[in-house]
């Protein structure tokens, strides 16, 4: 790999995580509910993933079983996005990350029980610190509860999601896969919001005027939200993706999760400053979200000093 090429793969990782921190804020702008609001972002990064060339192509050459594995991850990661979106709405953007940062370690938990590994006792210890710092979490105030509680099963989602995917994506299109299970997700919501709301409830306010009268509809969605709709599926679900996947091809697995491990900070500092919420959050919050970090951080780190020291051995 070239000192250029490592460069612009590094670029390429930390806009895309910039853009996966964003999503978060624009939950937060957008007025739709978790449902509405995931839906529509699902719909739109399908389109925006089928204007890549080769996906349709791709998607063909999954086989019938795969397709139907590929369709049931796609509901989950559904489920995980309206999680997520419920624990911005019912709390804030900063605990709706601080939770969030919690995936990897869901991961090491789930990873030895899906993919049959073998489980590495460290990943108890750094579980107990980010036991601590959930604990020192909660006492942001019961009213947080169930923001912290929604954003946890959003954590938990997104790490099984993600496993599962490192099981079976192995040779199939990672585009294409992506664009099978998005929509599948949006096939899924599509059936369970009449459900849950009794249809699909489209009467979104202006957000720029809330209060104003005339109303730009555009496919059911008022203009001002059309536009934060799009940034949210397009830039922040599907160039985010595409970026975050061509950076593997000059990074390591291990550089690249790092990165990724960098969204809840990016999105906390954002929130601070756009939300001002660093106003709403108390001096253990802080704390509990840095011990979070911490081990997020350190658990790969600790994880490549093991496999070094297997591969002397051998």
């Amino acid at each position: 790999m070239s000192k250029k090429g490592g460069y612009k793969s590094y670029l390429e990782i930390h806009i895309a995580v910039l853009l996966f921190g964003f999503t978060a804020i624009l939950g937060k702008f957008i007025v739709f509910d978790q449902l509405a609001l995931v839906w529509h972002r699902m719909w739109i990064a399908v389109v925006g993933l089928l204007l890549f060339p080769g996906v349709i192509r791709g998607a063909r050459k999954i086989g019938k079983r795969s397709l139907i594995t590929f369709a049931l991850i796609g509901v989950i990661v559904s489920i995980h996005w309206v999680s997520f979106f419920a624990s911005v709405k019912l709390g804030n953007v900063s605990i709706a990350l601080a939770c969030m940062a919690t995936t990897t370690l869901f991961i090491s938990f789930l990873e030895p029980i899906i993919t049959k590994s073998k489980f590495q006792w460290y990943e108890l210890i750094i579980g107990a610190f980010v036991i601590g710092g959930i604990l020192l979490i909660l006492d942001i105030g019961e009213a947080y509860y169930a923001s912290i509680f929604v954003g946890l099963l959003a954590a938990f989602l997104a790490a099984l999601f993600s496993t599962l995917n490192k099981q079976h994506l192995k040779q199939h299109n990672p585009i294409s896969v992506s664009a099978v299970e998005l929509l599948a997700g949006f096939v899924f919501l599509t059936l369970v919001i009449p459900i849950f709301e009794g249809g699909i409830d489209f009467s979104a306010y202006s957000l720029t005027q809330p209060n104003l009268e005339s109303k730009y509809p555009l496919f059911g969605v008022h203009l001002h939200s059309f536009w934060y709709l799009l940034v949210l599926g397009l830039l922040c679900t599907s160039v985010a993706y595409v970026l975050a996947l061509s950076s593997l091809r000059g990074l390591s697995a291990f550089s690249a999760g790092l990165a990724v491990n960098l969204e809840p900070i990016y999105g906390v500092i954002m929130a601070i400053i756009i939300f001002n919420e660093d106003s709403e959050l108390t001096t253990k919050f802080y704390i509990g979200t840095g011990l979070i970090f911490l081990s997020v951080i350190i658990h790969p780190v600790i994880t490549r000093i093991q496999r070094r020291r297997a591969q002397r051995l051998l």
